[in-house]
């Protein structure tokens, strides 16, 4: 089960020119959003990436309002860990866990999934905070990860994992996230 002292959320690109070419992005960042709450709210660490923003501009402004402890790592390759700042900052967290959401889940959300496998993490990708510009492109992605030991799960799920009980002091104002 997932521990929120040993993980970290990973948010992936969710920038706004790659927004408006999504299959579903209203959901993709209502469910980043809450994920960004989340970790807010129970201290867990955010590692915030952003493709080339020059190109592709900047992080949707609704998840940008709650990045509030969070400094973009702006990378070209595909992969976060082709950052060397983002492999500092991941080498310097006390994680075992990296928490996935972004686009696009075929592309950058992929290939640093795999790149956090190799490194020894043990990976979750929340299904409903990723997306691809295509269903197919996504679900694909999400067999394949699946396939090498990528767990899949959605944001509602991490959040009644993370608390374990009614009783955790941020029950009553994260449950409300999602309804």
């Amino acid at each position: 089960m997932l521990d929120s002292k040993t993980c970290c959320l990973v948010l992936i690109d969710v920038q706004e020119k790659l927004l408006r070419v999504m299959h579903n992005s209203e959901t993709t960042v209502k469910n980043c959003s809450i994920l960004i709450q989340i970790a807010n709210a129970l201290d867990i660490p955010i590692l915030w990436c952003q493709q080339y923003p020059a190109a592709l501009g900047p992080t949707n402004p609704r998840l940008i309002e709650n990045l509030t402890r969070s400094i973009p790592i702006d990378k070209r390759s595909f992969s976060c860990c082709g950052s060397a700042e983002f492999t500092e900052k991941l080498t310097s967290l006390p994680v075992d866990t990296a928490v996935l959401c972004g686009i696009e889940t075929h592309v950058c959300v992929f290939q640093t999934a795999m790149d956090l496998l190799q490194r020894g993490l043990k990976v979750q990708v929340i299904a409903d905070a990723v997306d691809s510009r295509s269903e197919q492109n996504k679900q694909i992605a999400l067999n394949r990860l699946t396939a090498n030991g990528v767990i899949i799960s959605s944001a509602e799920m991490l959040l009644f994992e993370l608390l374990r009980t009614s009783e955790h002091p941020q029950f009553k104002a994260l449950s409300a996230l999602i309804r």
